[in-house]
This record gives structure tokens, sequence and C-alpha cells, in this order.
């Protein structure tokens, strides 16, 4: 294994080497360096345990530009789990998302999560698919309320189609706002998962935050804006055109829906599916397909979701 620096050698021994001496002491194996090449010796298990610790902590280290004791302890005690998982793990432990001006930050709980953080913030337009409870809403406007606060977007958009989940609401009474208050409804409560009620209230007040349905979307341009429609399989392949072409400059998008739960009128083909197919060729947009293993409500969520795919019951 190789260092590109002193500075990065010293990180990963500790100061005083006591990293170094505490892997050294836990898998009895000898470790020297030369000239940037750390050499591990020993018996052939206890190698190549050492040596997968040292690559793991490397990792952290140049994500995070510092190592502590307990990172080290957490190293040695994920050393079971599969490689792939832990250096997911690690890469979400440095990785967050701060949302509010008193440092409260979200942090990936899944390798699921952590890839849709990073393709949001990679990619001009994102499409999430995934089951209930894998975090995509949630997840999505934390990143936006970032932008917003780091003022890379000067607002923030969240739309969602205004369609009942398999029974009819009837009429509602009340005003506009009213009315359109229980499709927007689970939009609102990420927010407020996030920020305080008089944070979202005095963002949405400054019109800095807007939620609205789909159909308040036509006609519109929207720069400088990070712009995310959940629920996006309760759209029309019409609508998700409208909606796509919304997208101006300087502007990001975020799309989450699960095309396992469509609220459409039999015949009509979801929007979600359709723009995955047309798009998933084209340059700068990133898709993502989320699973129940990345569920994180409700322990029973999984196995609810689990349950639910045997289609003949």
């Amino acid at each position: 294994m190789s260092v590109n620096s002193p500075d990065e050698l010293l990180l990963l021994f500790g100061a005083r080497d006591q990293n170094l001496r505490t892997i050294k002491r836990i898998f009895n194996v000898e470790i020297t360096h030369r000239r940037g090449q750390i050499r591990v010796s020993g018996a052939p298990h206890a190698v190549e345990k050492a040596s997968s610790i040292f690559n793991k902590l490397l990792l952290l280290s140049r994500l995070k530009g510092k190592l502590t004791a307990v990172d080290v302890r957490d190293a040695i005690s994920l050393e079971d789990k599969i490689n792939s998982q832990v250096e997911s793990d690690l890469r979400g432990r440095a990785l967050s998302i701060e949302i509010s001006h008193v440092g409260r930050r979200v942090h990936p709980k899944t390798s699921g999560q952590l890839n849709f953080i990073e393709m949001v913030r990679a990619s001009d337009l994102s499409i999430a698919v995934g089951p209930a409870g894998t975090g995509k809403t949630f997840l999505a406007v934390a990143t936006a309320i970032e932008a917003l606060k780091s003022k890379l977007v000067r607002r923030i958009v969240l739309v969602r189609p205004a369609v009942e989940a398999g029974e009819s609401l009837g009429y509602l009474p009340g005003d506009l706002k009213a009315k359109i208050n229980p499709y927007l409804r689970p939009l609102l409560d990420a927010l407020n998962d996030l920020l305080d009620f008089e944070q979202s209230r005095t963002l949405i007040e400054q019109e800095l935050i807007e939620v609205a349905p789909l159909a308040y979307m036509r006609g519109r341009t929207l720069n400088d804006a990070f712009i995310i429609l959940d629920e996006a399989q309760n759209a029309t392949i019409a609508q998700m055109k409208m909606f796509l072409t919304r997208m101006g400059q300087r502007s990001k998008m975020v799309i989450c829906g699960d095309t396992t739960q469509v609220d459409l009128p039999a015949g009509i083909k979801n929007g979600l599916s359709d723009a995955i197919q047309r798009l998933g060729g084209i340059s700068g947009v990133s898709i993502i397909r989320l699973t129940k293993s990345d569920t994180v409500r409700h322990r029973l969520v999984q196995s609810i979701i689990e349950a639910y795919e045997y289609k003949d019951i």
C-alpha cells in the first residue's frame, strides 16, 4: 500500500504512531514503511485483515482530512462486513448534508442513500426510483436546503402531482391553499423535519421555498432554482415533459418516485417510467434505483415491502 505524502502517512499512523501501534497489537503483525510504501508482515490471515483496515483508514482520512481513535476502532469492528459495504459506510460517515444555521447535519444511512446524495450534487438532472421509506424525498429536500444555504441556488421549488392514492376525497372546503394542502403535505412534512417551524415559515413567506402542485408549473421558467418533483410516478407523460422543460439556467432538478405505487387511472402510462426510458442515455442525466435494503423507516417497513412483492396471494 502506498501513501501520497509524509503528511498523509502521519495522519494514517496517528500522533506518536498511536494508530500503527493499535493495529500491530490487535493483529500481531509487523508494519514498516519506506518511501511512501507500507508493508505488513505476519500470519497471512492477520496481514490481510490489517492491510484491509489500513486501506479503509486511508480512504477515510482522504475524505475527512483527519482520523480519530474512534475511527480506528470502528474500522476494526467493521472488518467482518463485506468490503464494499464497509467502504460505503466510511464514505457515508465523511459525507453529510448541513441543512440549517444551527449546524444540524443529515447523514446517509445506507450505501444507496450515499450514492443518491453524491449523484444529486454532481448532476443537473437526477432521477431516483425506489420503494417507500428509502429517503428519496427527505434527502432531496435536505440537499436542496444545503444548496440554498450555500447560495448555489436562489430558491427551492417543491412540486407534487395532485393525485389521490386510491380513493377520492371529493369536494374540499376552503380557499385554494386549503384545497391543495393535503396533496402537498408530504413535502411540507419533509421540510418541517429538517427546519424548525419558524425557519420554514420564514423561507416560504420570503418565497425562497415554494411548494406547489405540478399543474402550476406550466408556462414557467425556473432559473437559479433547486426543483424537486415528488411522487413522479403519478405524473402523466405529458406532465413529465412539461415539468422537465421548466428547467432554467443554473438550476438543478431532482425527480423522485416509486413505480410500484402508481395512482393514475388504468391504461395511462406514468411519466416516471417513460422518462427513465427516454433520458437514460443523455449526458448530464443521472438515474439511481434504491431498493428495500435502503429503507430507513420502522424496521417492519422492509418486511412489508417484501410481503407485497409477492403478487399471487
